[in-house]
């Protein structure tokens, strides 16, 4: 019986996925989440599940970084990415940082589960787009190396420096000393080459996405 997760903040797409998944495997177990914390607890909640969808703007993350950390924390893990930024830099940069395919949310119906069925076979899906050959340079491959380096809570602390949090939110958030929160930011600077807050963040966001998506179908 296959398990497949599914990473998405938007209800009637999670509802659309789950219709498409149980037409194809009649017996698939599926388990959600609708933000990144909750993702967190789902990977590690199920870290023998055969595939996770992941919506590239998860509240909590946005861009490539989660699909980055994701996979050097949980390599076993098949990770499509399922987004209406569809344009074709945004296609190859998801493989470019490992993701097993990606599936747009324009697909129709047919296509999901044309696309659910290749990959669960083991091998990768993407749609056949016009100029698909350029996508992460590399400098975004090295920052994405760093990124692999940081520990579940560090990269959690990024992610809410990114958000615009102060120290004092982030620690009443995660129920740690400010100390804590400022250990944890010295470790980030350190393993991203920043000098200070402000150049981290910039430096994450080589991972980002346009804010606009190119694709129909439903929204992020």
């Amino acid at each position: 019986m296959p398990v497949l997760l599914i990473a998405d903040d938007h209800p009637l797409f999670r509802e659309a996925l789950r219709g498409v998944a149980v037409r194809t495997f009649p017996e698939v177990a599926i388990h959600e989440a609708d933000h990144f914390d909750d993702l967190y607890e789902l990977v590690e909640s199920y870290p023998d599940a055969d595939l996770l969808l992941l919506d590239l703007d998860m509240p909590g993350s946005k861009g490539f970084s989660a699909l980055v950390h994701l996979r050097a924390l949980q390599p076993q893990l098949p990770v499509v990415i399922v987004s209406a930024h569809e344009d074709p830099i945004t296609i190859r940069r998801a493989l470019d940082h490992g993701a097993s395919g990606f599936i747009p949310k324009s697909s129709d119906a047919q296509t999901l589960g044309h696309a659910l069925r290749q990959i669960l076979d083991g091998f990768p899906w993407a749609p056949d787009v016009p100029g698909a050959g350029h996508g992460a340079d590399d400098d975004e491959l090295r920052i994405a190396e760093r990124l692999r380096e940081l520990t579940p809570q560090q990269f959690r602390v990024l992610q809410m420096v990114s958000s615009g949090q102060l120290n004092k939110q982030i620690a009443y958030d995660l129920n740690v000393s400010e100390a804590t929160v400022k250990a944890h930011m010295t470790h980030i600077l350190r393993k991203l080459g920043a000098t200070n807050r402000t150049q981290a963040v910039l430096i994450a966001s080589k991972l980002g996405i346009p804010d606009k998506p190119n694709g129909g179908g439903l929204p992020d």
